[in-house]
């Protein structure tokens, strides 16, 4: 079976990325912008997520499992010299991205824990 394109490893980390957001939404995103300072009718609206937040969860998992096992675990794809997936900073940044989505997603699962204390 031949090795992912990097395209296919940066999608898999954008659709983690992208899911940790939607599931941060609900949750982190008001208190975030409550500690900021942002106040207003509207921001109680952006907890209507919160009902969809486990499905969110649940797909993000399988978008970023998927991005690891692509990023550390596949065998790395034969590259041209001096094609964008032969320097060091095509990794660097799918790497970065997956575990800014871990980060998001870790925050949104455990929320319940330690939002209590920005309140």
């Amino acid at each position: 079976m031949p090795a992912p394109s990097p395209d296919k490893r940066s999608w898999w980390a954008v659709g983690g990325i992208s899911g940790a957001i939607l599931a941060s939404s609900c949750c982190i995103a008001p208190l975030v912008l409550v500690t900021l300072g942002v106040s207003g009718a509207w921001i109680g609206n952006l907890t209507a997520l919160e009902p969809y937040k486990w499905y969110f969860v649940s797909v993000t998992l399988g978008f970023l499992a998927a991005g690891f096992w692509h990023v550390y675990f596949r065998t790395k794809p034969a590259c041209e010299e001096g094609s964008y997936c032969a320097r060091p900073q095509s990794t660097i940044v799918t790497k970065t991205a997956l575990w800014v989505g871990t980060l998001l997603i870790a925050l949104s699962i455990t929320i319940d824990w330690w939002a209590p204390y920005f309140y």
